[in-house]
Order: structure tokens, then C-alpha cells, then sequence
């Protein structure tokens, strides 16, 4: 076993926050004296079916600390899911049915087996806990707690200041979460850094409730395919873990370099010493950037799909983008659909690949143009809604995400 200095310093690897490092050091010099694993645990609303990278920084630190020896919850929020969480909402947020819930928290146990180990992971619903509490339990839970705390929350105080609507049933969200912590009497809790103030709530009520409060281990988001906002299916930026082997290959490809080191940090397996040698190489230009994302993409479609599923995805991709004059990078465009379908020449001139729609036009009509390595000729086709990678003469591509 690690010292409880080694486990630390593993852990603190692509942190932005641990609260407090002091205190999370003294729980693993216990855990490492008294042989008694700590409880690590990490809440997720099924919001959506599909688990992207996004989703996986979480869980990739969960699988160190379970590598660590540590016990892992991992906390389907099918109870708080229903209410939805009102973090970084300018709106109340419509909440889900519990078919829904039921549905995308079934299609979650199947896909975190992916990264943690399943023979070591605890999969624990909060309805569990927070069903079984009575009105009396609710309003003492309540009283833990007042409005103008919860109006510290930036997203709170800002829908208060433009008297936009807050819904008293989200004051409740930061509690119920919190109350997870007091349920599972968690030693540790990671959450992403949009999730600080219902983090610390869960220390609070801990200490409330007569509980040592957990330290928190603060993850940073993971921008999308664009570098920009964070990873997110609404904003089409995002890959799915389920998706086709050599979509995520490509997808991870066009990414920037800068974006390209965030994913090395939070995603990849490789070891502090090799991601410092990488950083070094790259900056020292002993390393090229395509083939350090080669790598990244490489692992990462391994990791979901096997070996030999992420050669293929690369042969592929090297047979159709390379010998085609595809360059390193791929632009994403950001498309907002205001109809079911959508114009083609119009998509090449607002996403810039051309100046007019009648350049659009012309290319189309001389066969330069194909839209997912599909060859389209007809200068009248519209297409769906969905993502693309369209090509315009030799060497102009770019990946349309729909938003």
C-alpha cells in the first residue's frame, strides 16, 4: 500500500481544490494505520442516458482512489434527479418524471463498469434514504440551514437580483444532496468545481448532524470538441463513450492542442512522470502534437472498445482523412437548428466554408463537397439535424455540432 504522502500526492493530479488537503491527509494516515478503507463517494443525476468524457473525469478519479484500496459509492441521484439541479440554471429547470430517472440511472450501471471496478463499487439510489424521510425529518433538515445562505449560491443570488422565479423545492436540492453525505456518513466526496456550494452543504450537515465533516476533492470541468464551453450533449461538443469506435476517434482528433493536454491530465492512464516528459516534449517540440493526440485518441477508444477495435478506428481514419489531404486539426462549428432540416449550401456559408451560397452551389454540382466521407451532388439537399464532418474542395473541412 502507498503511503498516506503518495496516495495524496496521486490524488491532488488534475485537482483544482481539496478541502481541506489537511484533513484529507490525516483520514488517509488513519485508513493506512487502522487498515480501514475510506468512503469515497460521488453523486450522479441520470439526466440523460449516455455517459460522455465529460462525465468520466469523476469517474476516473473514483477508479484511483479505488485503485488506492478506498470503498467507492457511487450515488444514483434518482431522488434529487427528479426535483434537477439547479446549478448554473438562469431558469428553473423542468424536472424529470421517474420513468425517466429509472430509465437513464439503468443505462448508467452499465456504463461506469466500463472504468470502475465492479466487483469493488457500490451503487447506492438516494431515493434509498431521502423516500424514507418524514415531514418532521424535512423541515429539521431545513432549519439547518437558512435563505440567505443558500443565496450565497452565485446562480441563486443572480436569479434573485433580476427577480427571476426560484422554485422552493431547489433550496432543497443543495439539502438533499448534502443529506447523501450524512446518509453514507462519506469520508470523501468528489464533485465537479460547479458543484462547490452543494459539496460543502454536505459538510455542513455532517457537522450538523454530529458527523466529521468529509474533505472534498474538487474536479475541474472538461471543455468539448470546441475548447470552449464545457462538454455537454445539448451543446453537441461532447463524445459519447458508447459512441462508434471511429467516431470518437475522429471526434478526439480535432481537437486543439491546448485542449489536448486538459484530456492527457484528466483521462489518460499514463503516469505523472510520462505526462511531464509529454508536456516537456511538446513544448521543447521533441514531441509533435498529432502524434501525442494519436496517443490520446488510441487510449481512450482502447479503453472503451478493446485493442483491436481502436487499431481499426485508426487505420480507417488514416485511410480516409490522410490520404485525403485532411488536416491535423478539424474546425467545429456550432450550428443552431431553428428548422427539422437544413439547407446544405447554406451550411457551408454559415459555417465558412465558402463565401456565397452560390460557391456552395457550384462545388456541390462538381462533386466536391461530401458530408461523412458520402459524396453529395445535388445542390437542393438539406439534412437533419446532427453532427457532421463536411468537406468542401481538397482541403476545407469542418465538424458541425448541432446546438
Amino acid at each position: 500500500m502507498l503511503s498516506p504522502e503518495e496516495q495524496l500526492a496521486s490524488i491532488k493530479r488534475g485537482t483544482i481544490e481539496i478541502i481541506l488537503e489537511k484533513e484529507l491527509l490525516h483520514k488517509l494516515e488513519k485508513s493506512c494505520k487502522t487498515r480501514k478503507p475510506l468512503r469515497v463517494k460521488a453523486g450522479f443525476d441520470p439526466t440523460a442516458p449516455d455517459i460522455h468524457l465529460g462525465h468520466t473525469v469523476l469517474l476516473e478519479k473514483m477508479r484511483q482512489f479505488q485503485e488506492l484500496g478506498h470503498e467507492i459509492i457511487f450515488v444514483i441521484g434518482d431522488f434529487t434527479g427528479i426535483i434537477g439541479d439547479p446549478t448554473g440554471k438562469s431558469e428553473t429547470r423542468k424536472p424529470l418524471t421517474s420513468e425517466d430517472v429509472l430509465r437513464n440511472a439503468g443505462t448508467y450501471k452499465e456504463q461506469v463498469f466500463k472504468i470502475l471496478d465492479p466487483g469493488k463499487t457500490i451503487i447506492r439510489f438516494n431515493s434509498e434514504w431521502l423516500m424514507n424521510l418524514t415531514p418532521m425529518d424535512i423541515v429539521r433538515l431545513q432549519a439547518k440551514q437558512t435563505v440567505a445562505r443558500m443565496l450565497e449560491r452565485e446562480d441563486f443570488k443572480q436569479r434573485f437580483n433580476s427577480r427571476s422565479p426560484i422554485g422552493i423545492h431547489e433550496f432543497m436540492y443543495p439539502l438533499l444532496q448534502g443529506y447523501d453525505s450524512v446518509a453514507l456518513n462519506a469520508d470523501v466526496e468528489l464533485g465537479g468545481n460547479d458543484q462547490r456550494f452543494n459539496l460543502l452543504m454536505g459538510r455542513e450537515l455532517q457537522q450538523e448532524y454530529g458527523q466529521l465533516p468529509q474533505a472534498l476533492v474538487i474536479m475541474p470541468l472538461l471543455e468539448g470538441l470546441d475548447g470552449v464551453k464545457k462538454m455537454s450533449k445539448s451543446l453537441g461538443n461532447y463524445v459519447g463513450i458508447l459512441e462508434p469506435p471511429k467516431d470518437m476517434y475522429g471526434k478526439l482528433l480535432s481537437i486543439n492542442d491546448a485542449t489536448m493536454i486538459k484530456y492527457y491530465e484528466l483521462l489518460s492512464h499514463i503516469t505523472v512522470k510520462a505526462l511531464q516528459d509529454l508536456k516537456e516534449g511538446l513544448r521543447s517540440a521533441t514531441v509533435h502534437p498529432k502524434k501525442a493526440k494519436e496517443d490520446l485518441a488510441l487510449e481512450l477508444v482502447e479503453r472503451y472498445w478493446g485493442i483491436e477495435a481502436a487499431l481499426h478506428a485508426k487505420e480507417d481514419f488514416d485511410k480516409v482523412f490522410k490520404e485525403k489531404g485532411a488536416p491535423d486539426e478539424i474546425p467545429v462549428f456550432e450550428l443552431r437548428w431553428r428548422e427539422e432540416t437544413l439547407w446544405l449550401p447554406q451550411i457551408l456559408k454559415t459555417s465558412g466554408l465558402v463565401s456565397s451560397t452560390g460557391e456552395a452551389m457550384r462545388l456541390i454540382k462538381q462533386g466536391a463537397v461530401s458530408i461523412d466521407e458520402q459524396k453529395v451532388m445535388d445542390p437542393d439537399w438539406k439534412i437533419s439535424r446532427g453532427n457532421y464532418l463536411i468537406r468542401a474542395g481538397k482541403r476545407k473541412f469542418v465538424r458541425i455540432v448541432s446546438v
